[in-house]
Parts: C-alpha cells; sequence; structure tokens
C-alpha cells in the first residue's frame, strides 16, 4: 500500500501491540474486550441456578447428575468497543513546516490501526473551526481502515479549531462505548477542558496527545522580531506582534510553555486521563510502542 501517512513496515510493527480497555463496557459485541458480564463466547466463566427462561441449552447435565438441580454454563462476554479520534485541523499544527502536521496524522493513523487490528471500530474526525470532518466514516476491519486513511493525505490544515465547541457538539461522540483520543498542539484558547469533560460525562475514557514542533519546544529567535499568529487573518490582526527577543525573553516563554504543559497535565490527572506531550522530531513509534506502555498498551 503506497500512502504518505503510513507503510507496510509501520503497519508491521503495528502489529505487534493491541490495546484493551481497563473498565467494564457496554455497547457492541464483536470485540476482544472482556467485561464484567457474561454472553455467548466459548470462553467458560461461571455456573449459576437455572431460572425459567434461560437457555437450556446451557443446562450442564454433569452437574444436574452430581446434585440433581440445574446449573447452566456462564460464558466471558467480549464487546466491541469504538475508538474515536478527534486531530486538530488549525494552522496551527501545520505551522509552517509540514513534520508537525504529518506527525500528528500518522498518530492518528497508527492508533486507528490498532484498533482496527484489535477488532474495534475506529473514526478519525478532523476539527475546523467549530465543526467536525469525518474522514472515511466509521471504519470496521482494515479493508475499511485502509480506504478511510487514504483520506488523510488529502487534508489540508488552516484557520482555526473550537475544541470545546466542535467536540461537544458533533454527532455520535459516543457513550459508555470505548476511548476518544484527541490530538492537538493545545495552543489555543478553546476549551478542551470543557470537551474533556463532556466525554467523561459520557463514560468514555479519554486520552490527550500534545504535538508541538521543535521551534516550539526551543525557540531560535533573537533581536526585533514580528510574531504572525498563524491562525491570524493577516498581518494586520491584532493577534500578531512586534517585540524585542533576548535570552530573558526566551527564558520566560520556555518557563510559560512548561506551566502550561504542567496545568494540563494536572488537569488530566485529576480525572483519570492519561495525556503525553511529545515533538514532532521525534519518530512516532516511540510514542505508540514506549509512551503509550505506560497505559494500557500490552505487546
Amino acid at each position: 500500500m503506497k500512502n504518505q501517512i503510513i507503510d507496510e513496515n509501520f503497519l508491521s510493527r503495528l502489529e505487534t501491540v493491541s490495546m484493551y480497555m481497563r473498565n467494564p463496557m457496554r455497547g457492541y459485541f464483536g470485540g476482544a474486550h472482556r467485561t464484567k458480564s457474561y454472553g455467548s463466547t466459548v470462553e467458560f466463566a461461571d455456573f449459576r441456578e437455572y431460572t425459567l427462561g434461560d437457555d437450556i441449552r446451557r443446562i450442564d447435565w454433569n452437574i444436574y447428575s452430581r446434585f440433581e438441580k440445574f446449573f447452566i454454563r456462564l460464558f466471558v462476554d467480549e464487546k466491541q468497543m469504538h475508538v474515536q479520534i478527534f486531530l486538530d485541523g488549525s494552522a496551527s499544527m501545520f505551522k509552517g513546516d509540514s513534520d508537525k502536521a504529518k506527525y500528528a496524522m500518522r498518530a492518528a493513523a497508527g492508533l486507528g490501526y490498532l484498533s482496527i487490528r484489535n477488532m474495534d471500530k475506529t473514526s478519525i474526525r478532523v476539527i475546523k473551526g467549530e465543526h467536525v470532518e469525518d474522514m472515511g466514516g466509521v471504519m470496521n476491519g482494515k479493508n475499511a481502515y485502509y480506504q478511510g486513511i487514504s483520506e488523510l493525505d488529502k487534508m489540508r490544515f488552516g484557520g482555526t479549531a473550537d475544541l470545546g465547541v466542535a467536540i461537544t457538539g458533533c454527532l455520535n461522540p459516543g457513550y459508555d462505548d470505548g476511548l476518544t483520543v484527541i490530538i492537538s498542539d493545545f495552543l489555543t484558547h478553546s476549551d478542551y477542558k470543557k470537551a474533556v469533560d463532556y466525554l467523561l460525562y459520557r463514560r468514555r475514557q479519554v486520552m490527550l496527545i500534545q504535538v508541538l514542533s521543535p521551534e516550539e519546544l526551543n525557540p531560535d529567535y533573537n533581536g526585533k522580531r514580528q510574531l504572525l499568529d498563524s491562525e491570524s487573518d493577516g498581518i494586520l490582526d491584532s493577534r500578531n506582534m512586534k517585540m524585542r527577543i533576548n535570552r530573558q525573553t526566551l527564558k520566560i516563554y520556555q518557563q510559560a510553555l512548561t506551566d502550561y504543559k504542567q496545568e494540563i497535565q494536572s488537569f488530566c490527572a485529576s480525572r483519570g486521563v492519561p495525556f503525553f506531550s511529545v515533538s514532532s522530531s521525534e519518530n512516532v513509534e516511540k510514542l505508540i510502542f514506549e509512551k503509550l506502555n505506560e497505559w494500557e498498551v500490552v505487546r
């Protein structure tokens, strides 16, 4: 498969890991996530006494011969979850260098593939302004995934992305049926906390992945500069500014960035939400194969 976002080598490495949910879930059947309820898989779980209306085919006659009571066999229930990935499609994610955007798309594609490989459904949804655009719809199975993921190659970053309004207002956010991943630089005035709390209210599991460029992490500017907001409407936009940059200015910037990342980390920790901050200069496999192992990824 020829694709700018993913390649065969990347997919073969993804085959070595799979994701699982830590909480019991309700929803769709067919996935590989065990719940505390009982279902119709072939793996035995327990017995309970027969009651009127139970399937008589599940009666264990060996137990009846010993105790002269009817007991039915219970089996482990496995259900399919829906992994929804929200991708920030704003101009800030491009930042004049496609590496940041490619990293974000590659991370989305990788997580989507892990979901499909683990017999789950997945959706990649791009946030543009206050709205959400579906990329390939709900993907169920590898063929649907390959077709849907090709839409990422056509994606264009631009404008703003209001994470709070877009996610709380999107159709079919799901309820108690899986994981939502938000991939963004979170360098925005939009209310991402509102989005997280809304998803948690809907009993979704949530993960935040912050992608920053090397320039954002360690800017190398000095002297008089005119700083243009990547999401501004032009050179006269009030969000742009002229300033003199020196060592002290950069030190203040670094501290502000550190404080902001810690704020996100603290907010997420208070809600049991995994948060990862990565550089787009890193290999995306490091995120998937190493950092996510700190959460619920197993080899």
